[in-house]
């Protein structure tokens, strides 16, 4: 289990994603901050500083690839785990947030079970890389 509650930031601008995912890491001791937009989550990112972020990746103005991209190149964003979860499963889109630097791809429908697996997973492996 973790220490301290882990904070996860989801972005998605749709309600019912986001109510499922916030209701599935509630239920495993998650704290949870949601922002709609690419756009909204960076100025989440400069009030709050979460310990795991869950993208979409078709959001507006800014996709989750390049919210990926703008995470990545922030100092104090550079190591925290990021997800993306997307409607698209091609190969292309994978390898897309692959090389901009996602820890996990997931697609939806998503397995609330899977979800919280691979959470816990990226914090543990997270704290572990800091413990070194």
């Amino acid at each position: 289990m973790h220490d301290h509650e882990s904070t996860v930031l989801i972005v998605d601008d749709s309600a019912s994603v986001r109510k499922l995912v916030e209701l599935t890491l509630r239920r495993s001791g998650f704290s949870v901050i949601s922002a709609v937009s690419g756009v909204a989550a960076l100025a989440t990112l400069a009030e709050t500083q979460p310990d795991l972020i869950l993208l979409d990746v078709m959001l507006v103005s800014l996709d989750g690839f390049q919210l990926c991209r703008a995470i990545r190149n922030h100092p104090d964003y550079a190591q925290t785990p990021i997800i993306i979860l997307s409607g698209r499963e091609s190969e292309a889109d994978r390898q897309t947030g692959l090389d901009a630097g996602v820890d996990a791809y997931l697609t939806k429908p998503f397995k609330p079970n899977e979800l919280t697996t691979i959470v816990n997973q990226l914090l543990a492996n997270r704290a572990e890389a800091r413990a070194v």
